[in-house]
């Protein structure tokens, strides 16, 4: 593991380190009783999902960007006593378990190694995995044995909504779904006591209003879209913007209503950049997405204005002449198709490189077309739980945009 200093300022600067997480344990906890609870759309084939998510991890490295897998940094944080005992603490949810069996439950887990507490944390515990407890425990009892004493969090694979990075300072994300509140608790672990990141500032608390990291777009140094949806809500997007404002990483700050459906989840589900000048958007949100455009007023509080054209307003805060656009699909169908297999959701290498899944076909010859350079991965089963090459990263370290040295 190499000490690059954290930095990301855009979301398209040559890549060079990224945090991802190779699915585990988590996602063999999936059934059809659980599967919508837990936010996964299918069962995914655990063994593909893993081939595919090594190819991914395969090309990023490929091109020079250093993967750090979310298990082995969250071992190496619970090493850290103070992490283990915040370990354990996450774990057990005394309101769920009672007493007496979230006491033996804390025991049991204070007393093992980093690596069976990061499995415990990643992949849930059930009932009948339980350390044996004396006296009679009526939570015990009630539940069927593979009901979760610990919930599994299988979306830890898609690393970009629990936390981003603006500036050199991390965000954790406040997530709003309930399946995955307890993912901040990792992440917020992992920043704050390995050493990779235990200097880091932070830009945003995993305690306040709800914004996960698919509805923020770093569009330029200092130019944040904030999506306003299903999953961040205008209060998150404004005390962000607040955060943001206060430590002088960012003067603008684009909140940007999106429809609070399950295709639409996120903003980067219809729109992510592809080069310092372009998106790559779904054709029914280029004319339909407005922005209200947050800046501070110089008194200590904000200017809201709008709403405008989310894309005339971006190029505005951009100060480019225009924001190009590259449409999902040639026709109302295919575009449908290909948004809701994430061909809108790609990952940036550098500008005007970018990894995809393969079979968006029409998206990735539109791309082509474009001058953009796409990086086709497989994703049949990774996609299960509607997340795309950028969901399944969270970018640590990024050069800047001006920076011409190419990856290789």
């Amino acid at each position: 593991m190499t000490n690059e200093t954290p930095r990301v300022d855009s979301e398209v600067g040559p890549l060079r380190a990224v945090l991802l997480h190779r699915p585990g344990n988590e996602l063999t906890r999936l059934t059809p009783r659980n599967n919508d609870k837990l936010l996964f759309d299918s069962i995914p084939w655990v063994g593909k999902a893993q081939e595919e998510h090594d190819a991914f991890a395969g090309v990023l490295r490929s091109r020079g960007v250093e993967v750090l897998l979310l298990a082995d940094v969250l071992r190496e944080a619970l090493a850290d006593p103070r992490a283990h005992a915040a370990g354990v603490r996450a774990a057990v949810d005394d309101l769920r378990l009672g007493e007496d069996l979230g006491d033996a439950l804390r025991s049991h887990l204070s007393g093992v190694g980093a690596t069976t507490l990061a499995e415990v944390l990643m992949a849930g515990l059930t009932f009948e995995e339980l350390p044996a407890a004396e006296g009679a425990s009526l939570v015990r009892k009630i539940h069927h044995r593979h009901d979760f004493a610990v919930d599994p969090l299988p979306n830890l694979l898609f690393t970009r909504d629990s936390s981003v990075w603006v500036g050199d300072r991390v965000a954790i994300s406040s997530l709003a779904m309930p399946a995955r509140r307890r993912e901040t608790a990792l992440l917020d672990l992992v920043y704050a006591y390995h050493p990779r990141f235990s200097h880091a500032a932070r830009a945003y608390g995993a305690h306040s209003a709800p914004v996960e990291g698919g509805d923020v777009l770093l569009l330029a140094p200092g130019v944040l879209a904030v999506g306003i949806g299903e999953r961040t809500t205008a209060a998150g997007a404004e005390s962000l913007a607040r955060s943001l404002f206060a430590d002088d990483i960012a003067h603008t700050v684009l909140a940007v209503p999106i429809a609070q459906a399950r295709a639409t989840m996120h903003l980067d589900t219809v729109c992510t950049m592809v080069a310092p000048d372009a998106v790559v958007m779904y054709p029914l949100a280029r004319d339909e997405l407005v922005a209200f455009t947050l800046r501070p007023d110089g008194d200590g509080s904000l200017r809201v204005d709008g709403p405008q054209p989310f894309l005339h307003a971006a190029a505005e805060a951009m100060d480019i002449e225009k924001l190009r656009v590259i449409d999902t699909g040639l026709d109302p169908v295919t575009a449908e198709r290909e948004q809701w297999d994430d061909g809108n959701n790609t990952l940036a290498l550098a500008p005007g490189v970018v990894v995809g899944y393969e079979r968006n076909v029409e998206t990735n010859a539109r791309l082509a077309e474009a001058g953009i350079e796409v990086l086709a991965i497989a994703g049949s089963e990774l996609g299960s739980g509607r997340g795309g090459p950028r969901c399944m990263s969270c970018p640590v370290v990024r050069d800047p945009i001006g920076n011409k040295e190419s990856l290789t």
